[in-house]
């Protein structure tokens, strides 16, 4: 490698991680590059959702494409033209178009340094701009009105009242919840077990479950014995419960309850767990391991204030109540 080649890596950052394969390129099309990207992306230990939504993503890709690609006409203006075709013919939010975005980078630059494609086309497109405030939260009024529209006088409506007690209680994810087996379940300890392949961060943790949560959880855990399932969240017919179908309910459950002005989603409750948590006095550290994030700075994503909620916290802690008590 000529000191102009090593130079111009350290320069760019295209030498970070794996160096670059420098034998003569082969000639793949776009799909068989994207399957020897994913063979490579099944040996990192990958969550079963992560290596679902590369493929998911990419035939996303594939869709706008309206074919395969041959090497030559891999080139960067496919991926500037998809980018506009999500944003303004798609209508995608930034924030979801970023999610694709992404997870094309990867494997570009994959590619790449596989010495796949010749130039590192992925580091001539980012993600796009967004709002910095772009996690909403509920309300308590919000959770009320969702709490009072659900039917408990069925299965499926007392399951859901289940999982929004347990999301908000928890602040675990979506991919977390569905994976709970009721052995992670500790009703006496009044705790819930995540196992290490079922997190994002490949980190087993636990996470408290409050009294009005167990005794609810008792309820629903002593109806679906009957079950005979290892899944703790089961479908009426006693299969697990996919994630997509609580996203649905909730949906439902949103419009139902008259709350259009804001996403009925298992993030939104996440959201708002973390919001409510500092809010009643928990400290942002026991926060982040019940989060069960490495970076105290996606913590403070999570407890994004309103104009409203933070004056009401400044009349309850404002410095002058020290002084004119």
């Amino acid at each position: 490698m000529s000191k102009i080649v090593q130079r111009k890596l350290k320069r760019e950052g295209a030498g970070k991680g794996r160096p670059r394969n420098y034998n003569k390129p082969i000639d793949y099309t776009f799909s068989e590059m994207f399957d020897r990207f994913m063979s490579f992306k099944k040996t990192e230990g990958l969550a079963k959702k992560t290596i679902n939504d590369y493929y998911t993503h990419f035939n996303y890709l594939i869709d706008f494409l309206e074919s395969d690609l041959e090497k030559d006409e891999i080139t960067l203006e496919v991926f500037r033209d998809y980018i506009d075709f999500m944003i303004n013919e798609k209508g995608l939010s930034p924030v979801t178009a970023n999610v694709r975005i992404r997870t094309t980078r990867a494997f570009l630059r994959y590619c790449y340094l596989e010495n796949y494609i010749e130039y590192p086309i992925h580091e001539r497109f980012k993600p796009l701009k967004t709002k910095e405030d772009t996690l909403e939260s509920f309300t308590p009024k919000d959770i009320k009105m969702l709490l009072n529209a659900i039917d408990e006088t069925n299965y499926t409506g007392f399951r859901d009242k289940v999982m929004i007690f347990i999301l908000l209680d928890t602040m675990i994810r979506c991919s977390e919840l569905i994976q709970l087996r009721r052995e992670n379940v500790d009703l006496k300890e009044g705790s819930i077990k995540l196992e290490p392949h079922e997190t994002k961060t490949k980190r087993a943790r636990k996470v408290p479950l409050s009294t009005r949560t167990v005794k609810i959880l008792k309820e629903y855990m002593d109806e679906t014995e009957d079950f005979y399932s290892e899944w703790l969240l089961v479908t009426y017919e006693g299969e697990q419960l996919a994630d997509n179908t609580i996203r649905w309910r909730f949906r439902d459950l949103g419009e139902a309850a008259g709350l259009t002005n804001k996403r009925v989603s298992p993030h939104t409750f996440r959201h708002t767990g973390a919001l409510f948590y500092v809010l009643n006095g928990g400290d942002p550290f026991s926060l982040q391991k019940i989060l069960g994030h490495s970076d105290m700075s996606m913590v403070r994503k999570y407890i994004q204030m309103t104009d409203e909620t933070v004056k009401k916290q400044h009349n309850t802690f404002s410095p002058l109540r020290s002084i004119f008590k």
